[in-house]
């Protein structure tokens, strides 16, 4: 720390710091996850941990609560001889605020949980790597009860006036409640199996079985990214497992992708998800060095972050207006639909299916409920690991009427309990609803999002989310900034009201 500095400069160098740090520990996450030999996991499981340690250190040490301390006097100070703006004054309060929160939550909990922890993630990932590819659940089994425990000890060292699930949702969802979660998907738990019902009850005509190859499936989303106005220079795409998108730097973005055999839409669908998520990272308060640093500047809530996701998937995608001008494309490519309507029809399938990922926007709902009542089940009601299989199977078959062949294609499908990642699958739903919230929002202001996407030019589109949701980063949580760009509290009416718009006009296109 330099001699003469503010406390918050100080404050500002300890936290660029500690960005570095994290984003090293990323950076080893990113190839974990695309480039790493299987061989190479035990060591990888060495380095998280090692990480883990220095940063829990650097966030909870005694030295950096005293600069915080510092840092806050010092803002105090200024605000009574009014040395700030309002603009400044607003803005450091709000990142004092986030990161005495999180002080108190990293002081609160043991080094060694928090070593145990990395390395089980890290251990955790590589089993269920294993277990998935050979359909052998008992394999992942002990991994998974390894971090449910050490999950549910977090949660007491945290020791939030919340339940266990509630509390490690938190990180994800900032000021998220459960009980405001199941008002929020009460309506949904009921009418989208009613509007599944409808669907299977009408007449369907059988789209065409058809493939691409991986380098076509690739040219295509090459092509996208291009016209969505990728920059080379700041991005990079791979292949996973599991498609994701993450930051590295200020300006290093990352996202993959897969091709799925048998799925020629996957991988585009894919790469419109992540790219999505991607725009919102690129587009946070400035992302110079400092903002990186700095609580603010980092996502609201990772609800919002599936919205922009969903937005750019759904909304753009898979919308009758991206099909016209998209199918010759792929019919380029050497995909047999011959109008836009099949390419339409094709990025809209409406059926019912085991895998979340791959699943249209009308069951999707229904897997992210299926996944939350599991985690609240394992976590706080007592349900064995080794019946997870059987109950998910179970529940599959109620509320979507389907069952997975096997544990491969049902309970380890998702990466994200393999991270011990509880709390996280709702965001996804949050998200849907956040996206269809905001999209009425848009078209209220600068007209349906559709129209944009018709002209070919979908830069108005990313200039009001940037305007109204990217530079909000972390100044309010989800609900707040819902509620203030489109006038009216979180609901999941308009969702529902989308759903059923779109199911009418696929159900007239034939």
């Amino acid at each position: 720390m330099g001699a003469g500095k503010t406390a918050w400069e100080r404050l500002a160098e300890h936290l660029r710091e500690t960005q570095i740090i994290d984003s090293i520990n990323r950076t080893l996450y990113w190839d974990q996850n695309t480039r790493m030999p299987a061989g190479g996991a035990p060591w990888r499981g060495e380095q998280l941990t090692l990480l883990a340690r220095q940063l829990h250190q650097r966030q909870s040490s005694a030295d950096y609560a005293a600069l915080v301390a510092e840092a806050r006097a010092d803002w105090q100070h200024a605000r009574r001889l009014e040395q700030l703006s309002e603009l400044e004054e607003q803005e450091r309060g709000r990142n004092l605020e986030l990161l005495e929160q999180d002080l108190r939550r990293q002081q609160r909990q043991d080094p060694e949980l928090v070593a145990a922890l990395a390395t089980a993630k890290a251990e955790g990932y590589d089993c269920w790597q294993q277990a998935r590819a050979s359909n052998d659940f008992p394999l992942f089994a002990p991994a998974l009860r390894c971090l449910i425990g050490l999950r549910q000890e977090q949660s007491r060292q945290l020791d939030e006036p919340r339940g266990c699930w509630e509390t490690l949702a938190q990180p994800f969802e900032p000021d998220l409640r459960l009980d405001r979660l199941l008002e929020l998907f009460a309506p949904l738990r009921q009418r989208l199996p009613e509007l599944l019902d409808q669907v299977q009850a009408a007449p369907s005509t059988r789209g065409v079985d058809w493939d691409l190859s991986a380098d076509q499936q690739h040219r295509l989303c090459d092509q996208l990214l291009k016209e969505w106005g990728r920059d080379p220079a700041i991005t990079c795409v791979a292949t996973s497992p599991h498609p994701f998108s993450i930051t590295l730097g200020p300006r290093d973005f990352r996202l993959t992708t897969r091709v799925v055999t048998g799925q020629p839409l996957s991988c585009f669908l894919a790469t419109a998800h992540e790219w999505g998520h991607s725009l919102y990272e690129q587009g946070l308060p400035p992302a110079s060095h400092q903002w990186f640093a700095w609580p603010l500047g980092q996502a609201t809530s990772m609800a919002v972050h599936e919205s922009q996701s969903l937005f750019w998937e759904n909304r753009v995608a898979r919308s009758e207006a991206f099909a016209q001008r998209w199918w010759q494309r792929f019919a380029a490519e050497g995909s047999p639909l011959d109008s836009a309507t099949m390419l339409w029809r094709a990025m809209n399938p409406i059926v019912p299916g085991p895998n979340r990922v791959e699943s249209d926007e009308l069951s999707y709902g229904l897997h992210i409920m299926i996944r939350t009542d599991l985690e609240l089940a394992l976590l706080e009601q007592g349900l064995p690991v080794e019946d997870l299989p059987r109950e998910w199977n179970r529940r599959y078959g109620e509320l979507l009427g389907v069952t997975p062949a096997d544990d491969a294609q049902g309970c380890l499908q998702d990466v994200h309990w393999s991270e011990g990642l509880f709390g996280y699958f709702p965001s996804y739903l949050l998200g849907h609803l956040v996206s269809a919230q905001l999209s009425e929002a848009m078209t209220a202001d600068i007209g349906p999002p559709e129209q944009h996407v018709a002209s070919g030019d979908v830069r108005p589109l990313l200039a009001w989310l940037r305007d109204k949701v990217h530079s909000v980063g972390r100044a309010l949580n989800a609900e707040d900034l819902v509620a203030e760009v489109s006038g009216h509290p979180l609901s999941s009416q308009p969702f529902l009201t989308y759903l059923e718009a779109k199911l009418i006009q696929l159900r007239a296109a034939g």
